[in-house]
């Protein structure tokens, strides 16, 4: 499977639900999870079935860091700073970008392409840079 936009979120842009901002923007979260199986394009909100659990994460997820939002090239385009959950013991093959200062709702589904491991090490998250091509959320 690949990664998935819900359709939620698509709608919410043009509601003015989400607010990446870096300066009194909303909070965003990223939970881990065993099996991408259950996320589709009608996924609205985080859910638990099927989250991670071990040592090193808590229930639903951390906070994450944004960047700033920016237009290069005709594409608009943010991303996150890495996140690593330290010192984890966790098996995970996907992960819920979701908006916690709005009920919840669901951003992005990011499949890993099969599970990730890690034994008492840290298990991190790697956005990918912040461009025009390759921000984790673009919009052309």
């Amino acid at each position: 499977m690949a990664n998935i936009v819900p359709d939620s979120f698509k709608q919410e842009l043009f509601t003015a639900v989400h607010n990446f901002s870096t300066v009194a923007g909303n909070t965003f979260k990223l939970a881990l999870y065993t099996t991408v199986t259950g996320f589709s394009a009608s996924t609205t909100n985080y859910i638990t079935t099927n989250e991670t659990s071990g040592t090193g994460y808590s229930a639903s997820g951390t906070t994450l860091v944004n960047s700033t939002v920016t237009v290069a090239q005709n594409v608009s385009f943010i991303s996150f700073n890495n996140a690593t959950f330290s010192t984890a013991t966790l098996t995970a093959s996907c992960c819920l970008i979701y908006n916690t200062t709005q009920s919840s709702k669901a951003v992005v589904v990011l499949d890993f392409g099969g599970s990730k491991t890690s034994t008492n090490g840290d298990f991190t998250i790697q956005f990918p840079t912040a461009n025009s091509t390759s921000a984790v959320l673009r919009i052309s």
